[in-house]
């Protein structure tokens, strides 16, 4: 990548999410504990004559066409913000899997904000609102620590105190669309007021897997009806040694596993790259609070 503003555009994990019931408008309130975990897209952000994108890395080729990507919509938003022209050229590194549960385009297009804050200053307003513009996850995404989101993805709170974590990610080879996921969950309207659940001190993995054990993923059995791999893939995790928790993540197809240490991590993803080697396996960790 050439030198520039560069920014991290880490994997977004839906440690649990819970749909509370869909809105008049057809949008879906969510309650969901997020982090962030250290695998990653890269961006750098330079002035240029012009708006434009280049795409490098694993998953490039799935978005070379895509007349629409995030990061240019990020970009015309936020110029749109300041009365300017979008006038910058990215440069993205895709490492992260496309449509797969884990927000790589939410993350992508809150990496481009923030780089082009850091270019051009501050917008007039929030840029709460500039983000929740492209996507209910690119809020989160832009603040990108450990959060209770809710609503549409326009109530953040920040979460302390929580741990930093091993965790394996895999995903079978699929991308599964958002739509269709909601669209076989048949989620009734919403009913009474939103109510955030009770996060206890999850100062450790104990505590925490305790927590998510009573706080699931709604869209987990929708989605499996979509793509059957997916419960391969749990059973798969859970199989490994020293794995506390498996789930998925988001809307899928992505799961992740929680484990006790580095070395229980590695050892289950080298095993899962080994067995299923047309899968996307990756070690990582999720950041705990800052």
């Amino acid at each position: 990548m050439s030198a520039g503003i560069l920014e991290v555009a880490n994997a977004k994990i839906n440690l649990s999410l819970k749909v509370k019931g869909r809105l008049p408008n057809g949008y879906h309130q969510l309650e969901s504990l997020v982090v962030f975990a250290s695998v990653a897209d890269r961006i750098t952000c330079n002035d240029a004559d012009a708006l434009g994108l280049e795409i490098s890395g694993p998953f490039a080729d799935q978005l070379i066409d895509e007349k629409n990507n995030l990061v240019l919509n990020a970009a015309r938003v936020f110029a749109g913000a300041l009365g300017r022209d979008p006038s910058v050229k990215f440069e993205l590194e895709k490492n992260l899997p496309i449509a797969s549960g884990i927000g790589g385009g939410s993350a992508d297009a809150a990496a481009a904000l923030r780089a082009m804050m850091r270019l051009w200053g501050d917008p007039v307003g929030s840029i709460d609102g500039i983000a929740l513009q492209l996507g209910a996850d690119v809020p989160v995404c832009v603040r990108k620590r450990p959060s209770f989101m809710t609503g549409v993805g326009e109530s953040i709170r920040a979460v302390p105190r929580l741990p930093e974590i091993h965790a394996v990610l895999a995903n079978p080879g699929i991308g599964v669309s958002t739509a269709d996921v909601f669209q076989h969950l048949q989620a009734g309207p919403v009913d009474g007021p939103e109510r955030l659940p009770l996060l206890p001190g999850v100062e450790t993995l104990d505590l925490l897997v305790l927590w998510l054990e009573e706080n699931g993923n709604d869209l987990e059995v929708p989605a499996m009806d979509i793509a059957p791999a997916i419960k391969t893939v749990i059973d798969e995790l859970k199989a490994t040694a020293g794995c506390r928790l498996a789930r998925m993540s988001g809307s899928g197809a992505t799961c992740f596993a929680l484990y006790d240490n580095p070395f229980d991590s590695a050892e289950a993803a080298a095993t899962l790259k080994k067995k299923h080697i047309d899968w996307w396996v990756t070690a990582t960790r999720f950041l705990g609070s800052q």
